[in-house]
């Protein structure tokens, strides 16, 4: 993992950061962290809940650092999962901290990580275990994510949004499992938080042999040599670079403004793709008096960006 210090001052140091931990002074933390990170002049968002932290933010190296060392003085929050990389533009417009029920929205209360979770599968060990004849995996993201990479042998849910994939699994653990010995189930996400809570959920379900991959793809992309990755495509990221590829270098794809998909380089070529108003996946379903109202919001949007300093998403 690179740490914060090694980040070149000319880019953004960006660390996307999780813990499950028992926050009970939690609707506390909100202001003073905000201060904080408003002071160090940092953007992003952090979440936080009962059940511990999580988000992506950035700024200079050593004002992550001061962060990153706030949040590891909460309690049981020393081994804080901290994963670094860079972009050249700023990657967020504002800086938001959040209070909410789940950390990562599963939808099943009785879910603790803490208390049962899968095992961890290091990058380096991760090939092996998928490749193995006897193991299922599934990739816990949502279908525009995996649509621009994935695993190679990876089950796609086809969810919408994570709160999906508990009753997907209940509807599909038959045809996954079957009746006989059972397989070992491995899991994986963009930097750990949800597969490491899906794994939870299969071990209360009775599944016992569960695995998910340490540190998510962007630990794998970032430690794992391109010649023997099992990596294919590029891994969606929620900041403006999109998407990253091996090394966690900036991807090609750009954001729909609209709908909030991917879109990659041919179908910025597509006439379907407009920047701000639609893209191939929901052009189809705008109405005329719909790209009217969104090519006046676009107009606003890019106005709003001179104006603040940041700048136009790549491909706005």
């Amino acid at each position: 993992m690179q740490p914060a210090e090694a980040i070149p001052e000319t880019h953004w140091c960006v660390a996307a950061l999780y813990r499950f931990a028992r926050l009970d002074a939690w609707q506390e933390y909100r202001e003073p962290l905000l201060a904080l990170c408003r002071d160090q002049g940092i953007c992003g968002t952090l979440l936080v809940a009962r059940e511990g932290i999580n988000g992506t933010i950035a700024g200079s190296a050593a004002g992550i650092a001061r962060v990153i060392d706030h949040l590891r003085a909460l309690p049981d929050c020393a081994d804080l999962d901290v994963k670094y990389s860079t972009a050249g533009e700023k990657p967020f417009q504002r800086m938001k901290v959040r209070l909410k029920r789940e950390i990562v929205t599963m939808g099943e209360p009785d879910i603790d990580p803490r208390a049962v979770v899968g095992t961890y599968v290091e990058p380096q060990d991760w090939n092996a275990l998928i490749s193995d004849p006897d193991t299922i995996l599934i990739d816990t993201r949502n279908d525009y994510e995996v649509a621009i990479g994935t695993f190679e042998g990876a089950i796609d849910p086809e969810t919408e949004s994570f709160r999906d994939f508990p009753a997907w699994f209940r509807a599909e653990r038959e045809r996954l499992l079957g009746t006989g010995r059972q397989p070992k189930v491995a899991m994986f996400c963009t930097g750990g938080i949800r597969c490491e809570k899906s794994t939870a959920f299969l071990k209360q379900e009775g599944v016992e042999d569960v695995f998910h991959l340490k540190g998510g793809i962007l630990r794998y992309l970032e430690t794992m040599p391109q010649a023997d990755s099992m990596w294919r495509g590029e891994c969606f990221v929620f900041d403006r670079r999109v998407s990253v590829g091996h090394g966690l270098v900036e991807g090609s794809h750009v954001q729909c403004m609209a709908c909030g998909h991917p879109v990659s380089s041919e179908g910025q070529q597509s006439p379907d793709y407009e920047a701000g108003v639609s893209c191939p996946d929901c052009n189809a379903g705008r109405t005329d008096a719909e790209r009217a109202a969104l090519r006046m919001r676009h107009r606003h949007y890019l106005q709003s960006e001179l104006c603040s300093g940041a700048g136009p998403r790549r491909g706005e």
